[in-house]
């Protein structure tokens, strides 16, 4: 085949792929609808179309800038406040900044000084503790943060003692076991940014650990993730499997592997009870 026999078929060969990639549009329209993946891109040639490729460098940029961003505390503090379970406590990890913060996740593991919460609060009967972390993505938590907890009081006040809300800046979510422990929390919810994806920089998760000490291991937690509504789970919808979870771990005394998230409407309700009666 010649040069030009070999021109003329690729060109043939981009115009049928053209062709192909019209006719199932409409099919790809409708399931890109319904997920956040990314699905059917279509292609010019044997590379990606240029809108797509744009599209892609402008998702990585946002979860970059939404990795390196700071929390406003002050604001934060603020909305926090506003939830009405007490004035929010400030802490810190030993990361000193954000970059030594991304270089050494051991360091905020372990809180800077845990005398804000010993200088606030006597260690008490609290049932319930909660910890507002940015993680790696502190935009999560600025967006998603106060009215999960919200949410969170919502379900949890009629049932619980509740401990003032903690706030921990380059905190990673080992810190719930350290400041649970110092607000003598029976359990402890650790509201953090999770890694930013490319189809979402500000999703939130929640890490439950029962009887909070340094040392628990992930084996002993229960994660409640990608809550970041509308497209993902809602905040009431997280708190009604939290609350199952809560009385659960309350039940069973430990929370971890053997904990299972039953949050159908009779579960956690009947999980509710039985927590209660047993705790």
């Amino acid at each position: 085949m010649s040069a030009g026999d070999e021109g003329r078929a690729g060109a043939g060969r981009a115009r049928d792929a053209g062709r192909a990639s019209a006719d199932s549009e409409p099919f790809w329209r409708e399931l890109r609808g319904v997920t956040q993946a990314r699905i059917g891109l279509g292609r010019t040639g044997d590379a990606l179309p240029t809108a797509r490729v744009l599209e892609f460098r402008a998702a990585h940029s946002v979860a970059r800038d939404a990795v390196h961003m700071s929390v406003d505390v002050n604001a934060l503090c603020e909305r926090v406040t506003a939830v009405g379970i007490g004035m929010p406590i400030r802490v810190r990890s030993r990361a000193r900044d954000r970059a030594e913060y991304l270089r050494r996740p051991d360091l905020g593991r372990e809180p800077e000084d845990s005398s804000a919460i010993r200088n606030t609060v006597s260690p008490s009967a609290f049932d319930v503790g909660f910890v507002l972390a940015d993680g790696l993505s502190p935009r999560a938590l600025a967006t998603h943060g106060p009215d999960l907890l919200a949410a969170l009081v919502d379900e949890l006040a009629p049932h619980y003692a509740l401990a003032p809300p903690v706030i921990a800046t380059q905190a990673r979510v080992a810190i719930g076991d350290h400041l649970g422990a110092a607000l003598g929390a029976r359990t402890v919810l650790v509201l953090i940014g999770e890694r930013p994806g490319l189809s979402v920089a500000d999703s939130l998760g929640i890490y439950l650990t029962h009887h909070p000490r340094p040392g628990r291991t992930d084996a002993e937690r229960n994660c409640v993730s990608n809550i970041h509504p509308p497209e993902g789970l809602g905040y009431r919808q997280a708190a009604a499997v939290v609350a199952g979870l809560v009385a659960g771990a309350r039940a069973l005394g430990r929370s971890g592997v053997d904990l299972k998230d039953g949050s159908g409407a009779d579960a956690v309700k009947s999980a509710v009870v039985e927590g209660i009666s047993k705790g």
